[in-house]
């Protein structure tokens, strides 16, 4: 792909483009669904404990983009015949010592956050962020980088669906209400996704750099399986929140998205070049978003206004 030059940026743009910015709203959509879930428990809602678990979010897909941005370009994953994205470490846009200057910046801005959330929810907020922090790392770095052997998948579910839910309704409302956890699962099986459509379009770039994943062991088609089964597992989701919650019909709000991901995976079985697959990752972060700030309005409307259509169970 023809990368711009260093030459040709702006010190802004040449940040704005090592930061990935179609990513960061997709690291947005857990934080709205665990505000989301906190309403619908109809506890204490800490608005300023929402604002910076959300900051806290985007700073920690950025420092992972910017980790993974020099990581792979220091293990020779990334190289010039790349399909993705321009990578800035790769194309010389900014320096490694520049890159990891950059993590140390948001590392500490992360951590100003994290202190203020320790102040309103406890000290286990720390170990939230540690570990959150050491799951950034080792995505991409260590003896044995998750997205080197086919763990990244489990890593994206892991923090971007259940940490990042349950947590930011926990540092939220102080409390951690069970519809928590199936509604972190719906929103993490769409980061996953994510992840899935970079694996199939590097397929071949990254069977050469020595990296396992699924798709390279079995092919795209069991790529193309993985992306329709997060799909289903995601709007799976709402529908067991349906039952469960006694018929809350706000929850049907959450399908107003199944025509976009049904979009996104029809173009997914027909993507063959770089620019395509690049179009979807936007794609699917765009749908996590969507889904995720659906998600979260029909469980605080089925708080704030409960419309119940049977009776049949009590999960509250």
């Amino acid at each position: 792909m023809n990368a711009p030059t260093s030459s040709s940026l702006t010190l802004f743009q040449r940040w704005w483009l090592a930061v990935r910015p179609k990513t960061l709203f997709a690291s947005m959509a857990p934080v709205l669904v665990g505000c989301g879930v906190a309403i619908f428990h109809r506890g204490p809602f800490r608005l300023g404990a929402a604002l910076a678990a959300l900051l806290v979010a985007v700073l920690f897909q950025i420092a992972a983009n910017l980790i993974n941005d020099v990581a792979d370009y220091s293990k020779g994953t990334d190289t010039h015949d790349r399909l993705g994205p321009t990578r800035v470490t790769q194309a010389g846009i900014l320096t490694p010592a520049q890159v990891w200057q950059g993590v140390g910046v948001i590392a500490l801005l992360a951590a100003a956050c994290g202190l203020y959330l320790t102040s309103l929810a406890g000290w286990g907020v720390i170990g939230i962020g540690l570990s959150a922090a050491l799951g950034a790392v080792l995505y991409s770095l260590g003896p044995y980088p998750l997205s080197d052997y086919g763990l990244g998948d489990l890593f994206a579910m892991i923090f971007f669906g259940f940490v990042a839910v349950c947590g930011t309704t926990w540092v939220v409302s102080g409390t951690l209400p069970w519809a928590a956890w199936p509604a972190a699962a719906g929103v993490g099986a769409l980061v996953t996704a994510i992840l899935v459509v970079n694996n199939i379009r590097d397929i071949e770039t990254d069977r050469r750099a020595g990296r396992i994943n699924l798709p390279i062991r079995f092919g795209r088609q069991a790529g193309e399986t993985e992306y329709a089964s997060m799909l289903i597992l995601a709007f799976a989701v709402p529908l067991l929140l349906f039952i469960l919650l006694q018929g809350q019909v706000w929850l049907l709000l959450v399908y107003a998205a199944v025509p976009n991901a049904l979009r996104v995976f029809r173009q997914l079985r027909a993507a063959q070049t770089g620019p395509s697959f690049n179009q979807l990752l936007a794609k699917t972060s765009r749908l996590t978003f969507l889904y995720g700030a659906l998600l979260a309005a029909a469980l605080a409307l089925s708080g704030l206004i409960p419309v119940q259509l049977f009776g049949f169970f009590t999960a509250k």
